[in-house]
């Protein structure tokens, strides 16, 4: 929520947009994205919910590329069926050096929607980001940095 009021904010009061944002950092930031109608907060902490798929990446800072450790990523997706449920969500930790992975299935079709996972990223010094993975098909694992910018 504070990183789409964050860009409202900007948007309201004429300040450059996110492309001239990006620039004052050392890394660029991860774009938001919708959260979509079905996060639901709390979902349990595991690393994997399915397999033949890993995502994993790395939390950093957009101001100077630093890992980001222990931030707290939720993740939530349709089931192979195309079907959002809770058995579909998760909640997982990056490592002290900002890595994190997770393991699922590839998700089936929701709607006319390529596949993706959304994500919800927290960390204490940085602004909530709210994004998604699109996934490409027949790949089996893909790797996705979460570049946080810095804020209250």
């Amino acid at each position: 929520m504070k990183s789409i009021l964050f860009l409202l904010i900007l948007l309201m009061t004429n300040m450059a947009p996110l492309e001239s944002l990006a620039q004052q950092y050392q890394c660029r930031p991860t774009t938001p994205d919708a959260d979509g109608p079905f996060y639901r907060p709390n979902a349990p902490e595991r690393s994997q919910i399915g397999t033949d798929y890993l995502l994993m990446g790395e939390v950093k800072s957009a101001a100077n590329c630093a890992p980001i450790g222990g931030a707290r990523i939720e993740v939530w997706m349709a089931g192979p069926d195309g079907v959002y449920g809770d058995e579909w969500r998760a909640t997982i930790f990056a490592n002290k050096d900002g890595r994190y992975h997770f393991s699922s299935h590839f998700p089936g079709n929701y709607g006319n929607r390529p596949a993706h996972i959304h994500l919800i990223v927290n960390a204490s010094g940085f602004l909530e980001l709210i994004t998604q993975y699109y996934m490409t098909p027949g790949q089996g694992e893909s790797v996705f940095d979460l570049v946080l910018i810095p804020g209250p």
